[in-house]
């Protein structure tokens, strides 16, 4: 196994119909508002933009996204990453029984940037904790933003 390679996969419960969440994850200039370790986002053009992040560990990861794949009718969302992480990230929100949505957030990421990949296997659990954290965050804060409104 590469210890620089990591596959996360997440899942969000929400009250919010799913229409209204995949309006809210398709605006990603707007995701500062409500996810604070998303520091900044900057469109380059309309399938283009940059990120960066920062959750508890004292590190900016920077990312540049490339919209691979916007599906409206079948709420799917997907970006290249490259920068400080290659790969890709994907949401998929889908109808929950009884109301609200369900969210998966899938992504697979090889890191580049090098104080990360020297310290690979040390750091790895303390990686993997500080994403949780940052994916924690960011459905309590998509969460507030669709009650919200």
């Amino acid at each position: 196994m590469d210890p620089n390679r990591y596959r996360f996969r997440s899942v969000w419960l929400l009250a919010a119909p799913p229409d209204a969440v995949f309006a809210a994850l398709e605006r990603a200039e707007e995701y500062p508002r409500w996810w604070r370790q998303v520091r900044e986002v900057v469109a380059v053009d309309e399938r283009t933009g940059t990120g960066r992040f920062r959750s508890l560990l004292p590190y900016d990861l920077f990312v540049t996204a490339t919209e691979t794949r916007h599906d409206p009718v079948g709420l799917v969302l997907q970006a290249a990453l490259s920068g400080d992480m290659e790969g890709w990230a994907r949401w998929t929100v889908a109808g929950r029984a009884g109301g609200g949505s369900r969210v998966l957030y899938e992504q697979e990421v090889e890191v580049r940037k090098p104080l990360l990949r020297r310290l690979a296997v040390p750091g790895r659990p303390l990686f993997r904790l500080n994403h949780a954290l940052m994916m924690r965050s960011g459905r309590r804060g998509l969460a507030a933003l669709l009650e919200a409104v």
